[in-house]
């Protein structure tokens, strides 16, 4: 694993192609529940703050009420390319914010608008990241699992691998 990084830009950029990430919530019987979630965030959205519509009824906003840390997970397979964010959900009654973040993908999911007293703008505060970037082709990952297996030595230089820290 490599050494703790504060850049962000990579991890903004493997994210912002990837419309879905799963939300991983504890339950009120202390299991974790994924949920995939439709990311809102902008170019102007780069910082430490994942953004996403909820209904304020929904099952997910009742569990991380009552359990605020949580993991959101993004998968690019035909990049090959991964990120798991960790941190903690706030709900966030910001009306101009929901303004701003508001699209006609989420009228399809609150058809009342952006004033529906269901809506709730969930901010993820992200207290670290980790991600995943294979650079090598295809055919070059397959020599080095190839490779690996005959020496039983694991795979070098796979993935670029960084843990980033946001708090």
């Amino acid at each position: 694993m490599t050494a703790l990084t504060v850049d962000t830009s990579k991890l903004w950029d493997m994210i912002k192609d990837i419309r879905f990430g799963m939300l991983t919530v504890r339950g009120a019987d202390r299991s974790l529940y994924s949920r995939p979630m439709t990311t809102q965030n902008g170019e102007a959205d780069r910082g430490g703050v994942i953004w996403f519509f909820m209904s304020r009824s929904g099952q997910p906003v009742a569990d991380l009420t009552q359990s605020p840390d949580v993991n959101v997970s993004y998968a690019n397979p035909e990049a090959d390319s991964y990120v798991s964010v960790s941190g903690s959900a706030r709900i966030f009654d910001d009306p101009v914010k929901k303004k701003e973040l508001w699209s006609a993908a989420a009228n399809a999911w609150f058809p009342a608008g952006v004033d529906d007293p269901d809506l709730a703008l969930v901010a993820i505060l992200v207290a670290q990241a980790e991600y995943w970037d294979v650079k090598s082709n295809k055919a070059v990952q397959i020599f080095k699992l190839a490779k690996a297996a005959i020496t039983g030595e694991p795979p070098a230089d796979l993935a670029e691998h960084r843990r980033v820290r946001m708090r």
